[in-house]
C-alpha cells in the first residue's frame, strides 16, 4: 500500500485513501487501529502523532477515519483535516474546495498551494469557567473537547496538571498566553498522552476563549509549541482555522 507522511504546523500524520466502502465498521475500526499503533510508531514505523483514512462517502467528497497514535479513535483534529484537504487535492480526490465527513460533522475546506483553510464545526461549550488545581479552566467542544486556561507565563505549563485534568474531564488540556493581540499556546493531547507541538482544534478553542473575553480581535494569529504561524478567524458562530501544511514523503509499504 502506498501511504503519504505531513506535517502540518507540527503534528504529522500518515495519510492514504481506500475505495472500498465500509462493510464491517467494527472489523475495520479494529484493523485501521492497530495499523495506527504501527504505522505511528517512531522507532519502529514510519512515526506519526496520527493516522487518517480516507473513505467514499455518498453525499461528501468522502469521509475520513482517524486514529490516534495510541489507536484510539479521535472525532476530529483541527491540523489533520488541513492535511488530509491537501492530500485529497493532489490526489484528484477533491476540487480545491472541498467538505467531508469526520466523526464531529461536516468539516469544510479550501487549498491554495500548500496553504489549507478548514471551517471547523461549530463550537460547543461544555463548561462555564472554573478553578481548579490552581488556575481558571474553560471548557469547549471545538471538534473535541478541549480545557483553557489563559496565563502570563507559559512556562506555567504543567505536565502533571494536564494529565490529571485530561484524566477527569476526557479532554485536552491547553495553556494560552496572550501578547499584542497574539496567542502563544501549549497542549496536553489524549491519545497522545504528552505535550504535543501542535493541536488544531486546541488552537481553535483557546483563539475562542481570547476572543470570548476580548483580548483578541475577530482575526488573530496563533502560534504552538512549533511556532509555526496560523490565523484563527471568527465569523459569526464559525471558525476558520488557516495555516501552511507540508507533504514529507511518499512511500510503500
Amino acid at each position: 500500500m502506498t501511504v503519504y507522511k505531513y506535517n502540518a504546523s507540527g503534528n504529522d500524520f500518515v495519510i492514504f485513501h481506500t475505495f472500498l466502502k465500509k462493510s464491517n465498521k467494527q472489523k475495520e475500526n479494529k484493523y485501521f487501529s492497530q495499523l495506527a499503533i504501527e504505522l505511528c510508531d517512531r522507532h519502529n514505523g514510519i512515526g506519526a502523532d496520527g493516522l487518517i483514512v480516507l473513505i467514499p462517502h455518498e453525499t461528501y467528497d468522502f469521509e475520513w477515519l482517524f486514529y490516534n497514535n495510541d489507536g484510539s479513535f479521535a472525532s476530529m483534529c483541527g491540523n489533520g483535516s488541513r492535511a488530509c484537504a491537501h492530500y485529497a487535492y493532489v490526489n484528484g480526490l477533491a476540487d480545491n474546495k472541498m467538505s467531508f465527513l469526520t466523526g464531529a460533522g461536516k468539516i469544510s475546506c479550501s487549498v491554495d498551494g500548500d496553504i489549507v483553510e478548514t471551517e471547523l464545526t461549530q463550537p460547543v461549550e461544555l463548561k462555564e469557567s472554573f478553578l481548579q488545581n490552581g488556575f481558571e479552566w474553560w471548557l469547549v467542544d471545538t471538534g473535541v473537547p478541549h480545557l483553557v486556561t489563559v496565563v502570563d507565563d507559559l512556562n506555567l505549563f504543567d505536565l502533571k496538571i494536564s494529565a490529571i485534568m485530561r484524566k477527569e474531564y476526557n479532554a485536552n488540556v491547553n495553556f494560552a498566553k496572550i501578547e499584542d493581540g497574539k496567542i502563544y499556546v501549549r497542549t496536553y493531547e489524549r491519545g497522545v498522552e504528552d505535550e504535543t507541538l501542535a493541536c488544531g482544534t486546541g488552537m481553535a478553542a483557546c483563539f475562542l476563549r481570547a476572543n470570548n473575553l476580548g483580548y483578541v480581535a475577530d482575526s488573530a494569529k496563533v502560534y504552538p509549541k512549533s511556532n509555526e504561524e496560523l490565523t484563527l478567524t471568527r465569523k459569526k458562530s464559525n471558525l476558520l482555522f488557516k495555516g501552511k501544511v507540508k507533504q514529507v514523503f511518499t512511500t510503500q509499504i
